[in-house]
């Protein structure tokens, strides 16, 4: 399996996730035009309003940090650029938050409000 369908294959399963959890699709793989900009794996709905921005993350385990800590400051800064992007399309930008799921050995962790636009 090559990288890429590892990575639509973990979406995918991330995606089933949520959706079980309440939330609903917005859009997949949200990105910003030209280069340097960023990309959003999961827009989603929650069910109170919230608009979600979702970064799927899969490692084999969780040696060197495991997916969660691959979430690091600057892919941060790329994936919140991408969200304020989006935002200038909506008239009235509802509350945010930024989520992500780690997949590990077969485990998934969703980690809700993982970090800030701050």
């Amino acid at each position: 399996m090559t990288t890429k369908a590892e990575g639509d294959a973990a979406e995918h399963r991330a995606l089933t996730y949520l959706r079980g959890r309440g939330l609903r699709l917005v859009t997949r793989n949200y990105r910003t035009p030209g280069r340097g900009g960023g990309e959003i794996d999961l827009v989603m709905r929650d069910a109170d309003g919230t608009l979600v921005f979702v970064e799927v993350r899969k490692r084999a385990s969780a040696s060197h940090g495991g997916a969660a800590a691959s979430v690091g400051f600057m892919k941060q800064r790329r994936i919140v650029f991408a969200a304020r992007h989006y935002l200038m399309r909506v008239a009235q930008p509802p509350p945010c938050r930024f989520d992500v799921i780690s997949m590990e050995g077969g485990g998934i962790q969703w980690m809700r409000a993982a970090f800030d636009a701050g």
